[in-house]
């Protein structure tokens, strides 16, 4: 017999289904079985279900209900049906390369899930490997050095997933290591005619995330009040668009979601506590050899997302631990904050700012993270919102600001000629924002959303002594990219710079990408 009580301010469980909050959907689900069965014999009482006094049965009336209609003087039209729904139809997305155990985005009846973590956290297993495949084709002159190249990457991605809210994720590449991909040079003042084959199978990222709310409930049968998600192993973690923090590093991270203070017009807020221990970066913090250090390491910090203001922000604070005394005591704090709003319902805006501070390495060692960077983020919003987005996004940077932890500078996001591909060593602007200031001006448009064209122009300002660039930078750039299937991608790009007291930058590459 299932029983469902109603009770003020008490919360009871039906098979393990929170009821008590939601007593009038529940009430209104015991009444449409009762009017369904269409009598007493079949009511509440003959079912055994206990029903509050504030849940009054009344008899089925047929009258109170009308035949539905008949359409068979009208052709059935299926066109017509799918334009009820905006014209959307089902999307034949690409699968996965390998898929054991319970598909994901199927439809149609599913096994039961088994107890082993109790019955409320159920494992539903699933094994799947899935990724995408470049390979591109380049020209590139980066300041005097060029090479002409076919190159490729393969990204895989393998995913077991255990329970609803409990997963194993890893992610490899194994046709490149130490920065170099799997290429033939074939032209150019610095090309060896050659072919390498280069392989690595060392795991880039290896962790497990899950939710101690869902695990608690399936150990002891009672469920928390919070969602309390968490992750701990080689862990890729992004924070401001990945501006701040774009890296895998060892560490562990617990985050307090859907939080609310109606007080401060806040509806919605996360608060993720992170840390690392090892394989952390920060172009700020050289080894003995003037490398990055990606070892002895270790970072803790703290960052929240808050929707407030009628706008979105975004905020964190981070303490940079050398712990290795060759590492010449380099440690630093790392601030940032953000807030994007659209304004007038004609400009989307968003304002960053990075602020390295408080390093103080031994005698004779520069300091490498030391300064304040502000970015600031336009597009224009124009009569066709989705697809012709105009934009100028324009930054300042003193002394030497650093991301957290990121392989990139803090520009990446920029503009189109501040970003390399990842694959062939397309040039770039100076992209550090070191003692610089300067910004992109650009167009994007997406057509009938099948298929994209970019076209920007941006500049790197250089002033002061703590300047990366070593003086004044230009460059137009054009990027086209074009899905051919669900799984097949097109994409062309081209850059040409001018850099003032230095060589000139330019590039060409066409890329086909393949994903599964």
């Amino acid at each position: 017999m299932v029983r469902i009580s109603f009770v003020d301010g008490a919360t009871r469980c039906v098979r393990g289904v929170p009821v008590g909050y939601a007593a009038g959907f529940a009430a209104g689900i015991a009444m449409a079985t009762m009017l369904a069965f269409g009598g007493p014999a079949f009511g509440a009482e003959a079912q055994g279900i206990e029903m509050d006094p504030a849940v009054k049965q009344v008899p089925h009336d047929p009258g109170e209900f009308r035949a539905d209609p008949s359409y068979q003087d009208e052709p059935y039209d299926p066109a017509k049906q799918v334009d009820i729904y905006g014209g959307k139809v089902g999307y034949d997305e690409p699968r996965p390369l390998l898929e054991l155990g319970r598909r994901q985005y199927t439809s149609g009846l599913y096994d039961k899930g088994t107890s082993i973590f109790g019955e409320d956290n159920l494992v539903f297993q699933a094994l799947s490997v899935y990724g995408d495949w470049r390979t591109a084709v380049a020209f590139n002159n980066n300041g005097g050095k060029e090479l002409a190249q076919v190159a490729t990457r393969l990204n895989l991605d393998v995913d077991y997933k255990i329970t609803a809210t409990e997963r194993l994720h890893a992610f490899v590449r194994p046709f490149d290591r130490g920065g170099k991909f799997t290429r033939c040079e074939f032209a150019g003042d610095d090309s060896s005619d050659d072919c390498d084959l280069e392989v690595d199978f060392n795991i880039d990222t290896f962790f497990f995330e899950g939710d101690l709310a869902s695990i608690y409930a399936g150990l002891t049968g009672s469920f928390p009040r919070l969602d309390m998600p968490f992750t701990v192993g080689l862990v890729p973690f992004f924070f401001q668009n990945g501006l701040w923090v774009n890296d895998a590093f060892w560490g562990a991270a617990y985050t307090i979601p859907a939080r609310n203070i109606p007080a401060l017009d806040i509806s919605n807020m996360d608060i993720t506590f992170f840390g690392g221990w090892d394989k952390f970066t920060n172009p700020g913090i050289l080894d003995i050899n003037g490398r990055v250090a990606d070892h002895n390491t270790s970072v803790m910090g703290v960052t929240a997302f808050v929707d407030a203001l009628q706008g979105y922000w975004e905020g964190g604070y981070a303490f940079v631990n050398t712990q290795n005394s060759k590492l010449f005591d380099q440690d630093f704090h790392s601030l940032t904050l953000s807030f994007t709003k659209r304004y007038f319902d004609r400009v989307s805006n968003s304002v960053r700012a990075f602020w390295s501070f408080g390093q103080d390495p031994a005698p004779g060692v520069r300091e490498n993270a030391e300064g304040f960077a502000l970015l600031v983020e336009n597009s224009l919003v124009t009569s066709l919102p989705s697809t012709l987005v105009p934009y100028l996004n324009l930054f300042i940077g003193f002394d030497r600001p650093q991301p957290l932890a990121s392989a990139t500078g803090l520009l990446i996001n920029t503009g189109i000629n501040f970003e390399t591909d990842g694959l062939t060593g397309f040039p770039l602007l100076d992209d550090t924002a070191h003692s610089a200031y300067g910004g992109a001006l650009g167009v994007q448009y997406l057509f009938g959303l099948d298929q994209q064209v970019v076209f920007e122009f941006a500049t790197v300002q250089p002033f002061g002594s703590s300047r990366a660039a070593v003086d004044d930078q230009y460059a137009l750039g054009v990027r086209w990219q074009l899905p051919i299937t669900k799984a097949w991608i097109l994409r062309a790009d081209a850059m040409y710079g001018l850099l003032k007291e230095a060589d000139d930058l330019a590039g060409i590459r066409f890329e086909v990408r393949r994903k599964f």
